[in-house]
This record gives structure tokens, C-alpha cells and sequence, in this order.
């Protein structure tokens, strides 16, 4: 086997892996008791998920400008990637993290929440405009062309699979993606991934750990 068909297993392994609940609680809470450096104390191996995760993007946000992920570097970003006519787990996940930041309080400051979409043939800035604002006035929706998007999902290693419903009509179809809710330092770096099924409480209490 060749390191290079070696490391595709190993990051195809993780992006599977990873996605499973226990483990994103575990890592998160694993993380925020490390405390916030990216370097492993000394005798100890690093996070193996620190440069798994992330990286530059120039998308268009929800008012219609460009951004970039360095307009956000002097704050912790909370990315969850998602689209708005998720029937299941958006209208979930969403209220959960509007919630989490309004238990923060101050802290949230510190913090700029980004929507990404994996349907950017509908979600236009305006669908996102509407969408964001009914979950929290500090919800900034992320979109771009379909090349953006496909490249900003890769380096986030979030899956995303168009799914046709003939029975809804022609021409109708949902969208199946990951639902991992992503902690990036004001560095850029990743920091570590968020339970998306525990709570507002729970989900306060990890981004506290950080951002105090």
C-alpha cells in the first residue's frame, strides 16, 4: 500500500468516523479541557483532526458581498453547513445554536456564526437573507456558486448528496449532508468539533470553555 492510498483511507475512515455523535462530544470535551493551543504538550502526539478540517473560502454572504474567511480572523467561527429547505436537521440544529449564543451572553462577541449552504443553486442571498434572520440577528448565511460551495464543503469534509423526489414533483429534490457544528480559532485553524444533538445548555458550556 502507498502512504499516499494509506492517508485517502485514513481521511475517508475520519470523515465517516467523525460523524458519529459520541465521538464529536468526546473530542469536543477533549478539547476544551486541553485548553486553547493548537500545539500538543510536549511528549504527546497532536490532534490528528487539527489540519483535517477547514481552510480558506471566498464565498458571498446573505446581503450579497464577498467575504472571505480572513474578514472573520479576529473572532472564533462556528460554521454549520446546511440549506434552506432542510426539513430535519436545520430547523434543529439552528435554534440550538441561536440559543447557545444567547446563553454565552457577552462572550458571543467573540464568535461570528456562519450558515453555509450545500444547495447554492437555491439558496441565493436573498432565500438567505430571510432564512437566517428567523433564527438569530447574529446568523450570517454563506453561499456562492456551485464550485465554491463543492470546495468549501471539501475542506470542511462535509458530505453532500442531491437527492431527487419524483413524487413532489418534477424537478424537486432535497439535499443529504453532514450536520457536525465546526470550531475555528481566530487564527483559522480548527479547534475542534461540536456536539449538535446535546443541547443549547451543553453546546453553551463548550464554547464558554473557549471563548472565557
Amino acid at each position: 500500500m502507498t502512504n499516499e492510498t494509506a492517508r485517502r483511507r485514513f481521511l475517508a475512515g475520519l470523515a465517516a468516523f467523525s460523524c458519529s455523535p459520541a465521538f464529536v462530544q468526546d473530542h469536543a470535551f477533549a478539547q476544551a479541557h486541553r485548553g486553547h493551543s493548537h500545539t500538543a504538550p510536549a511528549g504527546t502526539s497532536p490532534d490528528r483532526l487539527a489540519t483535517q478540517f477547514g481552510g480558506p473560502f471566498t464565498l458571498t454572504d446573505h446581503n450579497g458581498r464577498r467575504v472571505s474567511d480572513r474578514d472573520f480572523r479576529d473572532r472564533f467561527m462556528l460554521v454549520y453547513f446546511g440549506f434552506t429547505r432542510c426539513t430535519d436537521t436545520c430547523p434543529v440544529d439552528l435554534p440550538v445554536i441561536a440559543q447557545a449564543l444567547d446563553a454565552v451572553g457577552p462572550l458571543a462577541d467573540k464568535l461570528v456564526p456562519l450558515f453555509v449552504t450545500v444547495d447554492p443553486a437555491n439558496d441565493t442571498p436573498p432565500v438567505m437573507a430571510t432564512y437566517v434572520a428567523a433564527f438569530h440577528p447574529r446568523l450570517i448565511g454563506l453561499t456562492g456558486s456551485e464550485a465554491e460551495i463543492a470546495a468549501t464543503a471539501k475542506a470542511y469534509k462535509v458530505h453532500r448528496r442531491k437527492l431527487t423526489q419524483p413524487h413532489h414533483g418534477a424537478g424537486e429534490y432535497a439535499v443529504d449532508h453532514g450536520s457536525l457544528i465546526y470550531l475555528i480559532g481566530p487564527d483559522g485553524r480548527f479547534v475542534t468539533l461540536l456536539p449538535h444533538n446535546s443541547g443549547a445548555e451543553r453546546l453553551a458550556a463548550i464554547l464558554r470553555k473557549y471563548l472565557a
